[in-house]
């Protein structure tokens, strides 16, 4: 079968990863600490701030329908309760291209960047940030809301505690066999982290963090998270989405969660039902009113009866450490229908490799997934691909290239992949 009249299908990107020079939010201090986790400072990134029109237009040309980015809450206010008119407006105009190009924006309000003022006052401990994010969400959404049909609150709201997970496992293993360790932790979560660079900054690390954030561990928004503070994220979630729908109740507001297809070899039954209730069962309460839940997936994760296991011996390893699966995704819809009823969108799913063929196939059997999901008359109304451009991953810099588009790192200049077209072709089938 072929995708739907409608389907969405389009790419993403997180403003701090692509547009530069985000300089009031929290990442970009910890970049220029001395005793930094990150392999590289953010810089300008893709320029995509001063280039959007040019990407958008690579990506319309394409057939893509979908835009799917971050608003920077560090760029619209940069100071408690100052709200920088030029920034709103800015990403009114990137709205005002996408829809010049015919392509629906989605727009993504927290893509893990805070502003510092926010983490200086607490952070994502706090009680007072569920207000804070919630004022901002209604600023965002009396600027934007008349232009918009799709918000997603929170990215990967549930990342703290998969964080909180994976460092303890790390420092248990490091204790044994640091430098091996390191890369099969790191493979083992869906964003760019460098544990063991972290592990040997972590004195020097907790000195500079309280010169720069008043705090030894700052409570950014990925940081290790307690119960009560994963809760917290999911109340602001819910503060901020009532507020949305108040506003504009024709607006569909939905959160986004990382998920892995978990799965059982004999005796792992126990870890995979444990695990799913972790990673997502446990959050249904806050997000079962929600119009649509992002799905984001990127690989699966094997449990035996001791536990979290590597990838299969001659696996297929991307450039992230994790295992080359794009069969995971259509795992993860399923199993989120099963308790989940509204609708699904593919928010995020991509793969970090420097063959491009590669990429090619992992889009074309993830979208195999997608559509047998829908032939079994799954909810799914969207797929984004992970991302548009080559760009800045977090704390392994630029050396993981997940876009459809190269960004030469000296000029910028865009050169767009066979992926790009080959995903557009997809899109083409949905205007039909």
């Amino acid at each position: 079968m072929s995708l739907p009249k409608g389907f969405l299908v389009g790419a993403a990107t997180a403003a701090h990863q692509v547009e530069g020079n985000n300089t009031n939010s929290d990442y970009w201090l910890q970049e220029h600490m001395p005793h930094t986790g990150f392999a590289e400072p953010s810089g300008t990134a893709c320029d995509h701030y001063h280039r959007y029109e040019e990407d958008i237009k690579l990506l319309a040309d394409a057939g893509l329908n979908t835009y799917r980015f971050s608003v920077e809450w560090a760029r619209i206010e940069p100071e408690e309760g100052r709200y920088d008119e030029q920034e709103i407006a800015h990403y009114r105009d990137v709205i005002r291209c996408c829809k010049d190009h015919g392509v629906e924006p989605m727009v993504t309000l927290l893509h893990f960047t805070s502003p510092v003022w926010l983490i200086r006052k607490g952070g994502w401990a706090a009680e007072s940030t569920i207000e804070d994010f919630r004022r901002y969400a209604i600023y965002v959404t009396k600027q934007l809301g008349s232009e918009l049909k799709y918000i997603c609150t929170i990215n990967e709201a549930n990342m703290g505690l998969q964080i909180a997970a994976i460092s303890k496992r790390y420092q248990l293993m490091a204790e044994q066999a640091r430098k091996a360790a390191g890369k099969q932790s790191e493979g083992k979560v869906q964003v760019g982290m460098n544990f063991s660079k972290m592990m040997e900054n972590a004195k020097f690390a907790a000195m500079e963090n309280m010169q720069a954030f008043g705090s030894p561990q700052p409570p950014l928004f990925i940081s290790a998270k307690t119960p009560e503070t994963d809760a917290l994220i999911f109340r602001a979630h819910r503060a901020a989405a009532d507020a949305i729908k108040a506003l504009y109740p024709q607006i569909k507001v939905g959160i986004t969660l990382s998920l892995h297809d978990l799965q059982a070899l004999p005796g792992g039954e126990p870890y995979v039902r444990a695990g799913w209730d972790e990673e997502f069962r446990h959050y249904l309460p806050w997000i079962q009113n929600d119009d649509f839940l992002g799905v984001q997936n990127y690989t699966r994760t094997l449990y035996g009866e001791g536990g979290q296991l590597p990838a299969p011996e001659g696996a297929e390893l991307t450039q992230m450490n994790y295992e080359f699966y794009p069969e995971a995704l259509e795992h993860v819809i399923r199993r989120v229908h099963e308790d989940f009823r509204g609708d699904l969108i593919v928010t995020e799913n991509g793969v970090a490799v420097a063959d491009d063929s590669r990429r090619v196939e992992f889009i074309h059997r993830a979208l195999a997934g997608v559509e047998r999901c829908l032939a079994d008359g799954l909810p799914v109304k969207g797929y984004m691909y992970w991302s548009l451009l080559d760009n800045f991953e977090w704390q392994k810099g630029y050396s993981m290239t997940f876009g459809l588009i190269a960004v030469d790192r000296q000029t910028f200049r865009r050169t767009p992949k066979e992926s790009l077209s080959v995903l557009g072709e997809y899109a083409r089938e949905t205007a039909l």
